[in-house]
């Protein structure tokens, strides 16, 4: 048994009632939707046609935010359905972010996710959804997908319907019958500025970047991105917690360094480090109280809950590292290679993490973005550790860059971060999502931060510092925190960057 919806559009007036039937079987708040019409219209005065689109949690075959999701508050039932426990959630949001539909949400009053669930409560009564039984044309179906005798399972066989966004391979089970095609791809709508009932003929568009059709948008419900800044920050202080032990290892291999720099101050501020991560992961949850859900009901599919794990492995580690740091003067090999492997890994976790997110086709890119991830660990770790050795050395008009072991290393992770930046701007982009993420970044509304602040001031700067004046602590200091600056705005415009595709 798979229960599933056929949606038929072409009977569909748009007349809300399906949204209004589900606000009222479910006591959705105000400004949230758990179904909802879009419409878009085609051609010019006098010759236009409206078209309507009904969206909605796909309970899919493959859902991705079951995957994703962290104790299991998503899961799928016996009949297919997908399903909720909103007493398990704890308002990470990453399920919005894996579900490439738009379906979820976050409920203001609960804050906690939600979602269409099928009206299983009805279905366990033998009564169909309520957006079937008010829709006013007969256009909303709901049925078993596998019974050919039932009306659902006899359309889908032996009718043409269409799904949307079949590339993810979620195997959705709503099924359109006579959709326009550009409401299955936002990606190719136009943005209308101008009021619903308010058009004029001369009122200006505002086309997206990647408009290929005159589809224009002229209704819809707010969809805002999840994650922001709180998120940036976690992967920027997450990228010098396990940078600066890896800088540390790297100082220790080929510099043969055992000074109180390596074996006390990198440890210390790793697990500083690590606390502030942790704390931005549990201060980003809508319902932080429920963080320790992570650790008693774990789903271990879920890169939130195995990077949460590796912190905490890497967190002991660096503890042990201090301890003989501090009592034996010396850190032994048995601490420092476990400790440099799990660096690796918490830097790189979270690309697949971000990964998982398979709503969002610019994060897709795993161990492209693993490589970058630890490249920007190094430089955070190799920046942080500047400040004390510039004031430590004082005159390095006797070390040639990139030789020398207080700047070179800073100096080779930014050029070679600049190269692998370049290798990834020059790859042609694969889907319409990811290039409109790529055009926000270099020419839409995260230009400037992106190629100001992370690109300019955030590498170049502190490369011709470096190569012009690596013999001035006090530059070269300023280098470093250029570096750090820069880091962070980095993160943000990709995790910004990431949801400016549209969904729906």
């Amino acid at each position: 048994m798979r229960y599933g919806f056929v949606i038929d559009q072409d009977r569909c007036i748009g007349c809300h009632a399906c949204t209004v039937a589900c606000k009222e079987e479910h006591e959705v708040p105000i400004g949230v939707f758990r179904t909802w019409v879009k419409y878009v219209e085609t051609g010019e005065f006098p010759e236009t046609r409206r078209h309507f689109g009904v969206m909605r949690c796909n309970h899919c075959d493959d859902a991705p935010c079951i995957e994703i999701c962290p104790t299991h508050s998503l899961f799928r039932r016996s009949d297919g359905i997908v399903d909720f426990d909103n007493r398990r959630c704890i308002g990470c949001k990453s399920c919005m972010q894996a579900c490439p539909y738009d379906a979820l949400y976050i409920d203001p009053n609960s804050n906690t996710a939600a979602k269409c669930n099928f009206c299983a409560h009805r279905i366990e009564q033998n009564l169909e959804p309520a957006c079937v039984i008010v829709c006013p044309t007969q256009a909303i179906l709901a049925g078993d997908l596998d019974d050919s005798s039932s009306k659902t399972g006899a359309i889908v066989a032996n009718r043409n319907t269409s799904v949307r966004k079949p590339e993810k391979g979620t195997q959705p089970k709503l099924h359109y019958v006579g959709i326009h095609d550009d409401l299955l791809q936002p990606t190719r709508l136009l943005k209308q500025n101008s009021m619903l009932f308010a058009d004029r003929r001369d009122t200006p568009m505002a086309p997206g970047p990647f408009d290929v059709a005159a589809t224009r948008e002229v209704y819809d419900v707010p969809h805002p991105a999840p994650w922001g800044w709180k998120i940036a920050a976690y992967l920027w202080t997450k990228s010098i917690a396990a940078g600066v032990l890896l800088v540390a290892a790297f100082l220790m291999a080929f510099f043969g360094e055992r000074g109180t720099l390596v074996n006390v101050a990198s440890p210390i501020i790793a697990l500083v480090g690590v606390a502030a991560t942790l704390a931005l992961l549990i201060f980003d949850l809508k319902r932080p109280d429920r963080f320790f859900y992570m650790l008693i009901t774990p789903n271990f599919r879920s890169w939130l809950v195995l990077g949460g794990n590796i912190l905490v492995v890497y967190g002991a580690l660096a503890a042990a590292w201090l301890f003989f740091g501090l009592s034996k003067s010396d850190v032994p090999a048995v601490i420092v290679w476990p400790a440099t492997v799990l660096a690796i890994a918490t830097a790189a976790y979270s690309a697949f993490l971000f990964a998982q997110a398979k709503g969002r086709d610019f994060w897709r890119h795993k161990w492209f973005n693993a490589w970058q991830l630890v490249l920007q660990a190094l430089i955070a770790g190799a920046a942080v550790l500047l400040v004390p050795i510039m004031f430590e050395e004082g005159d390095f008009s006797n070390l040639i860059p990139p030789f020398g072991p207080t700047f070179g290393p800073l100096l080779v992770f930014l050029v070679l971060w600049l190269i692998s930046l370049g290798i990834e701007i020059a790859l042609p982009p694969q889907t319409a999502e990811e290039r409109m993420a790529r055009r926000c970044l270099l020419r839409g509304p995260l230009s400037r931060r992106f190629l100001g602040f992370a690109i300019f001031l955030g590498a170049v700067c502190p490369l011709g510092i470096l190569i012009l004046f690596g013999y001035s602590p006090a530059l070269v200091s300023l280098a470093a925190i250029l570096a750090l600056f820069g880091l962070f705005w980095f993160e943000y415009v990709w995790v910004r960057a990431g949801q400016s595709a549209p969904l729906s």
